[in-house]
């Protein structure tokens, strides 16, 4: 009758089962399991004697058994423990393959079906903890909601007043989208790209109230946080910013050769129609109904140029074609001037001059010139593209705990450069308490956003080495090279042969091989440039927070393998979730 753990007398740290560690390791399409053993106490090629690995499937484990031959004590002693098993379909009529190394035991089972069929992948369908990230399940169950409040998962203080409002964040490429969306077309749409870029850089303001999620951040109005101040909000440049705004929408200076040729366009929100002033006389724009028709077969969405609001841009899309065959004239009046359903106007004209162009780029402010480059974005990870050097980002931090929740952008005075707060989603959460069910982020963390964004460049860039820089200094922080993107895991402590053993649950994961960056060598430094330029590795940019708790979730995941398991030097194994 064996004894319970507890009351066995102390155990050396080689037949200790709890300083001997598992990790269960598979590929999607390989329908095999690997299990790495390793103990740092022990040498198993060399001090594990008679190794037997059996598998017991109705006890859902692996049974290890070997004789250590101990020096000091000049005799053998026994060791045995188990190995739980992974939930998977193990083909049980096929050996178990095994072998001893200088530092781990490998053994290597048979499945029966892959780890990602869908068969075995409805093992765990019944917990949420690793469906995919999704913004547009977060939009839909915070829609679904009365009202919701953003708490700080470390210390539970409340960040916001109530919201309501909830919207998708457009993509940040805007510019880039507008090209490849009239690029490709045959016929001229005159400068329709550059209209629908510069309405959406002047519409796009935080609003008090609403909050727009993207795939890693939500973005709210700063008078929406609670117990938060930011200090030197210069209010005269807001209101500067939206008084220019409203006037650059509504006046638009043309040259003086472009007027005696065409007119100056004038339109007013108090003004209910449009009036082209053309040689010293007044005349409404609607006298020549062909005239309309044909401007609007050829600029589709000529009136969106000029409205400052972006629900405005898909209703004059979807209606511009309509609106040329529209049998109520005076409809088609009404949305030529720029109506919408928000209530403003705006007129188009029927030719604008690259000098025009010009001297409406020169009104733009900063703020909006900013936006007009797509450099702003959520704050989490950032390429070359989404950075100015007139634009720094603040880290945002719980005023309770001081813990890291998000950042924004500001000029040079520490204020929120369009008013925006960009909170990550890994560090907060919409119920109380902040672990619970009810929390719509509770399946965000910042390796899984981070592993996100690795497969997205490898994907798009089809880059598979990456080094994190300084979003501030700009200094290399991180070296990754990613190995696998397929892979699937689940790592643990072994158990006493007595106990009894349950499933585990394996979760996707990226392998990858990392090393932090010391910036004070200056050898290393330029090494690190050089293989950056050799390889033409992918650059991007994060917080130094952030890349301080990534380096520490990756340290701390290196040791779910042995140490023989790293194939290039100065590199170190480790994995995330995905």
């Amino acid at each position: 009758m064996s004894s319970s753990p507890s009351s066995e007398l102390p155990l050396h740290p080689s037949q200790n089962p709890s300083n001997w560690r598992f990790t269960w390791e598979a590929q999607s399409h390989i329908p095999t399991v690997r299990l790495y053993l390793f103990n740092p106490h022990i040498k198993p090629s060399a001090q594990c004697i008679n190794l037997e690995v059996d598998l017991s499937v109705d006890q859902s484990s692996l049974l290890v058994r070997f004789y250590q031959a101990e020096a000091e004590a000049e005799a053998e002693a026994c060791t045995s423990f188990r190995v739980p098993l992974p939930r998977v379909l193990i083909d049980p009529e096929s050996p178990v393959q095994f072998t001893a190394y200088d530092d781990h035991i490998h053994v290597k089972l048979a499945l029966l079906l892959p780890i990602d069929h869908p068969l075995v992948s409805q093992f765990d369908s019944s917990s949420d903890e690793y469906r995919p990230l999704s913004t547009d399940s977060d939009l839909k169950n915070l829609s679904a909601l009365e009202e919701v409040y953003f708490y700080c998962r470390s210390c539970s203080a409340k960040l916001t007043r109530s919201l309501r409002c909830f919207k998708e964040m457009p993509s940040v490429n805007w510019q880039e989208a507008a090209d490849n969306w009239f690029g490709a077309c045959c016929c001229s749409f005159g400068g329709i790209s550059e209209k629908l870029v510069r309405s959406y850089a002047k519409s796009y303001t935080c609003a008090a109230g609403v909050c727009l999620l993207d795939t890693e951040s939500v973005i709210l109005c700063k008078d929406d946080l609670v117990g938060c101040e930011f200090p030197g909000f210069n209010w005269n440049q807001s209101v500067e910013f939206n008084l220019k705004l409203t006037t650059d929408d509504i006046l638009v200076k043309a040259s003086s050769d472009d007027a005696s040729k065409h007119g100056q366009t004038v339109c007013s929100e108090n003004d209910d129609f449009g009036r082209e002033v053309s040689n010293g006389k007044e005349h409404h724009l609607g006298s020549e109904e062909e005239n309309l028709k044909e401007k609007l077969r050829h600029e589709a969405t000529g009136n969106a140029g000029d409205c400052g609001n972006l629900s405005c841009l898909s209703s004059h899309l979807q209606t511009a074609e309509n609106m040329a065959t529209c049998p109520d004239f005076h409809a088609v009046m009404k949305h030529d001037l720029g109506y919408c359903d928000n209530g403003c106007h705006s007129l188009d004209r029927l030719e604008i001059s690259s000098e025009e162009k010009s001297g409406r780029d020169i009104e733009l402010l900063e703020h909006q010139k900013v936006l007009l480059n797509g450099f702003l974005w959520n704050g989490f990870l950032a390429r070359s593209s989404n950075l100015s050097k007139d634009v720094r980002w603040v880290e945002f931090l719980c005023p309770q705990c001081s813990s890291l929740l998000g950042a924004y952008p500001c000029f040079s005075d520490s204020s929120p450069l369009d008013s925006g707060i960009r909170l990550f989603k890994c560090h907060i959460s919409t119920t109380l308490p902040v672990g619970g069910s009810g929390n719509t982020f509770r399946c965000y963390s910042l390796e899984r956003m981070f592993a996100i964004q690795l497969l997205e460049s490898a994907k798009d860039e089809l880059s598979f080495r990456t080094v994190v820089r300084d979003m501030q200094t700009k200094y290399p922080m991180l070296q990754i090279v990613l190995l696998n993107p397929d892979s699937w895991c689940c790592s643990g402590c072994c158990l006493y042969s007595t106990e009894s053993a349950s499933r585990k649950s394996m979760y996707p994961t990226i392998k990858v091989l990392f090393s932090a960056c010391c910036n004070d060598e200056e050898n290393e430094s330029r090494k690190l440039e050089e293989w950056i330029t050799k390889n033409q590795a992918d650059e991007v940019y994060m917080l130094p927070s952030q890349i301080g708790n990534l380096i520490s979730y990756l340290k701390s995941a290196n040791s779910m393998y042995p140490p023989s398991q790293v194939p290039l030097q100065n590199l170190s194994l480790s994995s995330m979730r995905r």
